[in-house]
């Protein structure tokens, strides 16, 4: 740990992060454990865990395995990005390009439910920028608003890992019709886990090899992966699910989840599970534009391109948005390659930087990179879903509130 003042923090308002976290969500029973870990210039300044690591289980290991959710996301962009580095593919190709099932998709014209889909028109290509930036017309079943959303529940496709292989996800999607044409509105989407379908047949790889190889190898992740290792299963914490007037309740456990089991499918969109030490290591080589400690993942301009807003007319999230849920706050946030970042920061209400991006995953977990504060901050904990309550908002207004020193 750096000493906090050297680089711009006060100590003591760094210790209300604990006190906080401690008072409101732990001590009351609303979160089951917390772990924080908070850095400038990639050094870690402040580091807190508390809880314990389930039900009847030892109190928080620093070693912890979490289910990271949508935090998958960005590793699956940066996988994407790299294969557009080599020029195996570009970012304003048609996906058929890879994924020909998606040669006939549909726009949605009425019906499902208890009918037939109607017949709807064409809808046209999707390119892969559309995938990355959730605008593709896809969906998840999770939004529950439309009958398009109804039949991705029945099919399972928001949790594909042991209903389904890459090849069967993708050919129940090229049968469905899409919400909207491609490139036309912004809905928070099962699109990444297409993206990581391409990942694997562009690269011959399976998706976790390919991270393995390709980002976790040369970044010195160790314990992030689909699913949890042989022997592993003790330190994955258990999950929990928001029960309104009581405790959270717990969906599974961590020594005997399913996650131990092989999965047939990597959800790109969401399926990872690590530790908080190795997501810091990943948001220290963002925030170092693409290097850690000699290993060069991506260039400069590549992650620069990736954390520009690539909403059309440089509109917000409240303009373009149809979801009614995602990782994200919609006002002043626009959306890139893989992440949402601030592009008014007097629409978000909340102290932050222009161009801080940053993502979430569903049991309430979340990262930012601040490139102008040269800050990063990754929270851990396990209960579902990340709307329950307010914790990234007040974690973030409690990690600018210790800042002394500001580079802006």
């Amino acid at each position: 740990m750096a000493d906090p003042a050297t680089l711009g923090f006060d100590a003591g308002r760094l210790d209300r992060l604990s006190a906080f976290l401690q008072s409101s969500y732990v001590d009351t029973g609303k979160l089951p454990m917390t772990q924080l870990v908070v850095a400038r210039d990639g050094q870690p300044v402040y580091y807190d865990r508390q809880g314990r690591m389930g039900e009847g289980r030892e109190d928080l290991r620093d070693d912890a395995i979490f289910r990271i959710a949508s935090m998958t996301k960005p590793l699956t962009s940066v996988a994407f990005m790299q294969l557009v580095e080599q020029c195996k593919i570009a970012l304003e190709d048609p996906v058929t390009k890879v994924l020909p099932e998606f040669a006939d998709l549909k726009i949605y014209a009425g019906g499902g439910g208890s009918v037939p889909f109607a017949p709807g028109q064409p809808a046209g290509p999707i390119r892969f920028v559309d995938l990355m930036t959730h605008m593709s017309g896809l969906t998840y079943g999770l939004q529950n608003r439309t009958n398009i959303d109804s039949i991705y529940r029945e099919h399972n496709l928001d949790f594909a890992r042991s209903r389904h292989d890459s090849d069967g996800f993708i050919k129940i999607l090229a049968d469905l019709p899409l919400e909207f044409a491609p490139g036309q509105g912004w809905n928070y989407s099962v699109a990444t886990d297409v993206l990581g379908v391409c990942v694997e047949r562009l690269s011959g790889l399976r998706l976790g090899e390919y991270f393995q190889q390709h980002i976790f190898g040369p970044l010195g992740i160790t314990d992030t992966a689909f699913g949890i290792a042989e022997g592993q299963g003790d330190r994955l914490v258990d999950a929990y699910q928001y029960v309104p007037g009581k405790p959270p309740a717990k969906i599974d456990g961590g020594p005997d989840s399913k996650l131990t089991q092989d999965g047939r499918f990597d959800s790109g969109g969401g399926g990872l599970c690590g530790t908080i030490t190795d997501y810091h290591r990943f948001t220290t080589m963002l925030l170092n534009g693409g290097e850690l400690e000699g290993a060069r993942i991506l260039s400069p301009k590549t992650l620069r391109l990736m954390r520009t807003n690539h909403l059309p007319g440089g509109a917000d999230l409240t303009e373009m948005s149809s979801s009614l849920f995602s990782e994200s706050n919609n006002a002043g946030t626009g959306f890139g390659l893989g992440f949402a970042m601030v592009i008014d920061p007097a629409q978000t209400l909340m102290p932050s930087s222009v161009g801080e991006f940053y993502w979430g995953g569903a049991y309430s977990t979340a990262f930012f990179v601040d490139p102008v504060e040269a800050i990063t901050m990754v929270f851990m904990t396990q209960v579902y879903p990340s709307s329950t309550y307010p914790i990234r908002r007040q974690i973030k207004t409690l990690i600018y509130s210790a800042l002394t020193d500001s580079r802006a």
